[in-house]
């Protein structure tokens, strides 16, 4: 039985957080869509202290070239990685046309979306990284518009992330950030045509305003805080897991980082081990509070339960650093994206691998898998059939709709008896 060593703080504590963040963002958004330019320009003001600004060719030449030859050559790479395997995702993906009964030819095609807002964060940690997930994916996808926002940083474009967005492939790029980029992107304004899908992270605000917005755009996927969840048996360092356990602690004051081992020492000094790092973390005073409030250690009996409860937590990261890690990656079902063994690490799947780091969080990976081509391609089905199909479907059909009662759908059917199967049905009365 599993045996919760450290728990996290109390839901309802986040809960009342989450009803003020729903708030605040549903006035930027009314204020947005009512007045357009003129309330990104105050919110920007108010937030970010920055005028927005859409960045000519001449701007982002002149930012691309503050970035070293180095910088951007490592930025090249990651790209290429990302797109490199974005690429064999999209060749798996095929379009179909069976014939299911003779005559009856039924397909689908798998079509871009044709435009793609895709934000990029930049408060605390300019995400670079994050502008790779999301353009250079919808690029390889064959979406045809991107527009790209990203906040400033320390009062100015932050040069590594426009770079990002360059040579990513963006086709828009502006420096605005928040809700208010992600309202403009959604909504439109007299500078931002509206686009069809929102896709990239962001903090609290900007989760919750392409929640509101879901429905009237598309969107990537409900994220929350980044997490991460670190199974191990006793093969397992306790100096990597607490490395990788505060790696994705520092995203936030409330990223998850939990624990899951079949070894008491393990369970035991973790703990320690975490204050002893915290002490020379440069960014301790976030990762701190988030283990402090939501770090959890859970002591199971055998590796079955430790899936079992892994399946439970359905985490965004899960590293898995036991002797066996394929074990893991054959019977776990609910995970953003899993890393086997002690040589991989959340880090590289957020910085370069090739996989998508914007993932399913708070749960979601019950029912999701995170960002890939396939999220901005639509599945449309079409059928095309013989007079002689359409006569045996068609009798089917009518019948079908008499139970139901749908008298109108009956007689589509019945007008096609009539006019390919000489056949004396429908004509003005209720069958059935």
């Amino acid at each position: 039985m599993a045996i919760h060593l450290k728990r996290r703080i109390a839901q309802t504590i986040t809960d009342e957080l989450d009803r003020k963040v729903r708030q605040t963002v549903e006035d930027i958004l009314s204020a947005v869509q009512k007045r357009g330019d003129a309330a990104v320009r105050e919110y920007s003001q108010q937030f970010d202290k920055w005028t927005p600004k859409k960045l000519s060719k001449a701007d982002t030449e002149a930012i691309m070239a503050k970035v070293s030859p180095g910088t951007l050559s490592d930025i090249k790479f990651a790209q290429a990685q990302i797109r490199n395997f974005a690429e064999h995702q999209r060749a798996a993906i095929r379009d179909i046309e069976v014939e299911t009964l003779p005559g009856v030819k039924l397909g689908h095609k798998n079509i871009p979306v044709a435009s793609v807002g895709c934000y990029v964060p930049g408060g605390r940690y300019p995400m670079v990284a994050s502008a790779h997930m999301s353009i250079v994916t919808a690029r390889s996808a064959g979406v045809q518009r991107i527009v790209a926002c990203t906040p400033p940083n320390q009062g100015e474009p932050h040069a590594e992330t426009i770079a990002a967005m360059v040579l990513g492939g963006a086709d828009e790029i502006h420096v605005i950030g928040g809700v208010q980029a992600i309202a403009a992107m959604a909504l439109g304004t007299e500078t931002i045509r509206p686009v069809d899908m929102l896709c990239g992270p962001g903090n609290a605000y900007v989760a919750e305003a392409k929640r509101q917005l879901f429905g009237k755009v598309g969107i990537d996927l409900f994220a929350g805080p980044t997490e991460i969840l670190v199974v191990a048996d006793d093969t397992a360092d306790v100096e990597m897991i607490a490395t990788d356990l505060l790696g994705q602690a520092e995203h936030g004051p409330t990223s998850p980082a939990t624990l899951i081992t079949t070894c008491p020492d393990l369970a035991k000094n973790i703990s320690a081990e975490i204050e002893r790092q915290l002490t020379r973390l440069p960014t301790a005073d976030v990762a701190g509070v988030a283990w402090r409030d939501y770090g959890e250690i859970i002591l199971v009996e055998s590796l079955e339960e430790a899936v079992q409860e892994a399946d439970r937590v359905a985490a965004e990261h899960v590293e898995i650093l036991t002797r066996n890690p394929r074990f893991f990656l054959e019977r776990m079902r609910n995970y953003g994206a899993l890393f086997l063994g002690p040589e991989t690490n959340v880090s590289y799947g957020d910085k370069v691998i090739g996989t998508n780091h914007t993932l399913p969080t708070l749960g979601a990976a019950r029912y999701t898998g995170g960002l890939w081509v396939g999220k901005f391609l639509k599945t449309c089905t079409y059928q095309e059939i013989t007079r002689e199909a359409s006569v045996q479907v068609g009798e089917y059909c009518s019948r079908l709709c008499a139970i139901e009662r749908f008298w109108g759908h009956k007689e589509q059917a019945d007008l096609r008896l009539r006019r390919y199967g000489g056949q004396n049905v429908g004509l003005g009365a209720k069958q059935g």
